[in-house]
């Protein structure tokens, strides 16, 4: 391992410390331990209230961490924020997550590494049913994915999510040359856009609106669940720059 690795792990552990160090004088067991004896359901973090409420709001409390830690005038403030930030978090207990899984969202999504779908809902492992591609597209397999987790999975609401800056939607309106396999991606998105548009943000937001559309149009069973009242599909684009999430 050279030098230059066993300060960034030295860095590392040094950080987890402080933030095991700061959950334990918030009167916390130690981080990594495990519940008591008691399991809960699968189900336990599921919202008692409405899904797309508790998304919007736990996208509100994630841009509030997100400023707070940016304007953290230590690394010690850091530590603390993010013990409290996790604590107020619902976690399902391995064991419970090794016997399956109770998701109570669908999120499609870009694979752009800046849009991690869990840290901007604030939730964790368990909850969502997240399909991630490049221009968040209704692509077949994508669809078909959250076809499953409707109808296997009981989830009640589809969000598509894209997201501001996005790459794949700035080829769509570029002219550069892709490869086969890229053109065949952004070709639904070159679609979705109106002609003469070169706007990105507002590309973002065409192309976010027709993938959700496209849901009900390429499967029959998600417009069945939507027509019967059992499924809700939204659009949102979440601001890189803000952390914020809007419908559109």
């Amino acid at each position: 391992m050279r030098r230059r690795d066993l300060l960034n792990l030295g860095a590392g552990t040094a950080a987890f410390s402080l933030a095991e160090l700061a959950w334990k004088q918030a009167g916390h067991p130690a981080l990594g331990a495990e519940k008591d004896a008691t399991r809960e359901p699968l189900g336990a973090c599921a919202p008692e209230g409405d899904p797309l409420q508790t998304l919007l709001d736990g996208n509100a409390r994630f841009a509030t961490f997100e400023t707070r830690y940016q304007q953290a005038s230590s690394p010690a403030a850091r530590q603390r924020l993010l013990a409290d930030y996790w604590q107020d978090n619902c976690h399902l207990v391995r064991s419970v997550l090794a016997e399956g899984q109770a998701p109570w969202a669908g999120i499609i999504t870009c694979a752009d590494s800046r849009v991690p779908p869990s840290w901007i809902f604030d939730v964790n492992p368990g909850q969502l049913f997240v399909v991630r591609s490049a221009g968040n597209t209704a692509f077949d397999d994508g669809v078909a994915s959250m076809e499953y987790a409707v109808a296997n999975l009981g989830v009640s609401l589809i969000m598509v999510l894209g997201h501001s800056g996005c790459g794949a939607v700035s080829a769509a309106l570029g002219s550069q040359p892709l490869t086969p396999l890229l053109e065949q991606l952004v070709q639904p998105i070159r679609t979705a856009i109106p002609r003469g548009l070169q706007d990105l943000e507002q590309g973002v937001e065409h192309n976010t609106r027709s993938a959700a559309a496209a849901l009900t149009v390429k499967s029959e069973l998600l417009a069945r669940k939507v027509e019967a009242g059992a499924l809700n599909i939204y659009g949102a684009v979440y601001d890189i720059a803000s952390s914020r999430v809007k419908l559109v």
